[in-house]
């Protein structure tokens, strides 16, 4: 048999039937060796049900196909073909309390040692080839927790492909850039061409459009459950790619976007703390300002030092006129701030509480009858009005956060925050990990809450977002604002360019300090 001919994985006739839902109907997909697919679509679209009935969470309706190459090389299904096929969904599942030779071990029961913890000299060997097969090299005894996003992801990948028999199964990744920025990314891309170039076939499911493009041979898109187009990436741009998901060309916000020219509202002067030094800004009402800057530039401190949830250690920083208490977060609410942070799980939401007990929880007052009582009408009034506001899918107030998907949750954090009417509106990556419909609704409301005066100061590391909704974008390099760059001027290519221009005279300048005392101390030592 010539196996070359038969796919690692095909997937025909398949669909899904929920009460009341078809989730998923008819759908064909097939993956080659050291071919990566990526599978896009809207939240909603059938993904997420695709890649549970894959890993035999539910199962698929009577006559769906899943076949695996086997290791004879036939196309097996049922239990067996599971068996092939390898995930790594968004939150890794690892044991952030266990070190990498650890969490490669829950995978498989240790010979001799019962329940003891695995530290072998060999086990540590072979976690540490596990990573380098990725171009990775960190240690393999520290806990996982205290790893980078990027060197975590490079974990759940090795862990999913220790004990592969033979190079050509199939490794299945769901959103796994969502916590990622910038040199991360490309690490973990880098690692699943690998994966791929060793033999394996790869389903890579991502929002991030610009990695899919990088990264994936070909996109199958999902609408309504129902796959609407098959194409190879280099037929496609990001605009093409994004009409296919939303089924429609993408509008133009930046063109009905008018220059502010209200009052500054927020002034910043000379502000220092953990990677910011000495950083001075001015946000006017209605002004959307871009914070740009590759990872670690002070980008992702600069939103938190604002807010007063990370340490301040000089400088001033003033709301209409009234200098703010460094590090009191009540007191930066109350003078009209609000923050959306990167990880919305962890610093944007309650994910345990409802979509109403989220959404009325930064401002009750309001709510509050005599003697301190809740007004639940007032309540779920309100709440009913800003979950059609921000087109809540679906529109249940009661349901718990955490069961909507990511882009529905971005819209209850953003909207809990629009609702007490900031000043100014701090928003820390705020449409990471949504699908383009969620992305596009969020803008307008961005764009929205400026209309009506809020001012907006956005820290984000997708050049497309700062380009799309910003006024004008101060790029970041060591904490320090080193360009500003207007909206007349404002390019995708012209932040890259910044951006990589001054990484690369900072690099510079270090390589001739470094060099420099390396010369003072070889003339100290012949001295």
């Amino acid at each position: 048999m010539d196996t070359a001919s038969v796919p690692l994985l095909r997937v025909s006739g398949l669909s899904k039937t929920f009460p009341g839902l078809k989730a998923l109907d008819d759908v064909a997909l097939e993956v080659r060796s050291g071919e990566i697919v990526a599978v896009l679509g809207h939240n909603g679209s059938g993904k997420s049900t695709l890649v549970k009935i894959l890993a035999g969470v539910h199962s698929a309706d009577p006559g769906s196909v899943v076949e695996v190459r086997d290791a004879e090389g036939r196309l097996a299904s049922g239990l067996q073909a599971q068996e092939e096929l390898h995930f790594i969904h968004q939150d890794l599942g690892l044991a952030d309390i266990l070190n990498t030779v650890e969490n490669l071990g829950l995978r498989r029961t240790p010979r001799g040692r019962g329940l003891a913890p695995v530290h072998g000299a060999a086990e540590r060997r072979h976690a540490q080839e596990l990573i380098a097969r990725f171009g990775a090299g960190f240690d393999v005894t520290v806990p996982v927790g205290r790893l980078s996003p990027a060197q975590r992801a490079i974990v759940a990948i090795a862990r999913a492909m220790d004990g592969w028999t033979r190079p050509d199964n199939v490794l299945v990744l769901d959103e796994p850039t969502t916590a990622l920025h910038g040199d991360e990314v490309q690490l973990l891309l880098e690692a699943v061409r690998r994966v791929a170039a060793s033999g394996a076939g790869v389903v890579f499911i991502s929002h991030r459009l610009d990695e899919v493009l990088q990264l994936a041979d070909r996109v199958v898109v999902l609408r309504d459950g129902r796959v609407v187009a098959e194409e190879s990436t280099d037929r496609l741009d990001h605009d093409a790619v994004v009409a296919l998901i939303a089924g429609e060309a993408v509008a133009d916000l930046s063109a009905t976007r008018q220059a502010p020219s209200g009052q500054p509202v927020l002034e910043v002067a000379g502000i220092s703390g953990e990677e910011i030094e000495n950083l001075s800004l001015t946000l006017r009402a209605g002004e959307i300002v871009g914070i740009g800057g590759i990872l670690g530039s002070g980008r992702e401190s600069l939103g938190p030092m604002l807010f007063g949830a990370a340490h301040r250690s000089g400088g001033r920083v003033e709301v209409a006129g009234e200098e703010l208490v460094a590090g009191d977060t009540m007191a930066a609410i109350e003078a009209g701030i609000a923050y959306v942070p990167a990880d919305r799980r962890r610093g944007g939401a309650v994910m345990g509480m409802s979509v109403r007990e989220n959404l009325t929880l930064p401002a009750m007052r309001p709510l509050r009858r005599a003697f301190g009582r809740l007004d639940t009408r007032s309540e779920r009034a309100e709440t009913r009005a800003w979950t059609a506001t921000v087109g809540l899918r679906p529109a249940d107030p009661e349901r718990r956060l955490q069961l909507f998907s990511g882009g529905n949750q971005q819209k209850v954090v953003l909207a809990k925050w629009l609702r007490v009417r900031p000043r100014v509106l701090l928003l820390d990556e705020p449409t990471q990990g949504v699908d383009v419909g969620a992305k596009a609704a969020i803008y307008e409301l961005i764009l929205a809450a400026c209309s009506q005066g809020t001012a907006v100061l956005l820290c984000s590391s997708d050049t497309k977002e700062l380009v799309t909704l910003c006024d004008r974008v101060l790029v970041l390099m060591d904490g320090r604002v080193v360009s500003e760059v207007p909206r007349a001027e404002l390019t995708e290519a012209r932040l890259v360019r910044d951006e990589l221009d001054l990484r690369a005279a900072a690099d510079a300048v270090r390589g001739d300090a470094e060099g420099g005392e390396r010369g003072a101390r070889q003339h100290s030592s012949q001295g």
